[in-house]
């Protein structure tokens, strides 16, 4: 399993992503809703891999919902990066990365595939994201 490092251009979130899938092979997503359009997503999640996201000041987090607000999408306040969309579940999560904040972010070369979600209800979106997002973790660390 590989492991790939990055966060936020500040720093101040930190990401470690564990996936088995190859960064060339993976499929990395362009999510056609208004918010993702605007950031020009590219997306990656893999529900076998895991991925811990670290906030070192939650003052500096800006948590993002909208249509359904069955996500957060976590942006910082301070450098204004948008790192990843994160839908809380039990004690974990799920999220879906983007793959602009990791450190070797060339690798996943693969063009973005359009995927639209607007038709989903709240149930249906919360289902998918437990079946595609990657099992996560968001902490709130000392600096």
């Amino acid at each position: 399993m590989g492991e790939h490092k990055g966060g936020c251009h500040c720093g101040n979130i930190r990401v470690v992503y564990r996936t088995g899938v190859a960064p060339a092979k993976a499929v990395v997503r362009a999510c056609q809703c208004s918010f993702c359009r605007k950031h020009a997503t590219r997306a990656v999640s893999d529900p076998a891999g895991s991925l811990a996201i670290a906030v070192g000041d939650e003052s500096l987090l800006s948590r993002y919902r909208f249509a359904l607000h069955a996500a957060d999408f976590l942006i910082c306040r301070q450098c204004g990066v948008y790192v990843a969309a994160f839908m809380a579940d039990g004690d974990g999560g799920y999220a879906t990365l983007m793959v602009n904040v990791l450190d070797d972010h060339a690798q996943y070369s693969r063009p973005p595939v359009a995927v639209e979600y607007g038709a989903e209800d709240e149930a249906g979106r919360r289902q998918r994201r437990r079946d595609k997002w990657t099992p996560a973790t968001l902490k709130v660390t000392a600096r």
